[in-house]
């Protein structure tokens, strides 16, 4: 290969690389930007909904302590249960296997910390964040949720509910800063661009639907 024809193909897949960058870019600052007036950290504000979507993690770190994103999670569950901004929780996540259930995990630590089990829904199909919006929709029959979950996090679920008329709101729960250098921040990153791609490019439908459920109607705490 001649000397000129390798370096036109160098800079070619150098302009490419950046074009890459740029767009990537591009796609995690719109998803940020048509979120951030809608994820609340400051409960106060937080506009009431029947329903809080709960989204799943595991309760443990990759080195195996209790994971801080999922107890933030809870944490932030209850309290808005306890202050009367929900009035019922859909925990949805992952069970792959019979040793790794999300949605299982947080109904115990969630009755554990109080909540009547009653007023909590367990969405075993959530896959991904996609999964467990999309699902909210379909399946539960929703058109208003909260959803709960870090502020890193919440961009997303939020940018996706809107793209599916959802009125939503996201609440950002308690954790551990997340550093530029983490795995866990170049995911979302990333997340977030598939997230456009399935919205706007595959036509992407949840890996599992199955039958509607709708969500009961919650009667007030005095039984009335």
């Amino acid at each position: 290969m001649k000397r000129s024809l390798r370096r036109r193909l160098r800079r070619g897949l150098q302009i490419t690389a950046v074009l890459v960058v740029v767009l990537i870019a591009l796609i995690n600052n719109w998803v940020i930007n048509n979120s951030e007036a809608y994820v609340y950290s400051n409960w106060s504000l937080l506009p009431d909904n029947d329903v809080g979507l709960v989204l799943g993690t595991s309760p443990y770190t990759r080195g195996g302590k209790p994971n801080p994103q999922f107890y933030g999670r809870i944490e932030a569950a209850v309290q808005l249960y306890q202050l009367g901004k929900i009035k019922h929780l859909i925990v949805s996540g992952a069970n792959p296997d019979s040793t790794y259930n999300e949605p299982r995990q947080m109904w115990r630590e969630l009755t554990k910390a109080g909540i009547p089990s009653q007023v909590i829904t367990m969405d075993f199909a959530g896959f991904r964040t996609f999964d467990s919006i999309t699902r909210a929709q379909a399946v539960f029959n929703l058109d208003r949720i909260t959803v709960i979950t870090q502020q890193y996090h919440a961009y997303r679920a939020v940018f996706i509910a809107k793209k599916l008329h959802i009125r939503v709101v996201g609440y950002a729960a308690a954790s551990d800063e997340i550093g530029v250098f983490s795995r866990t921040y170049w995911r979302e990153v990333f997340a977030r661009v598939k997230a456009v791609l399935d919205i706007y490019l595959l036509n992407t439908a949840p890996k599992f639907i199955g039958e509607q459920q709708p969500i009961p109607a919650e009667t007030a705490p005095d039984g009335s």
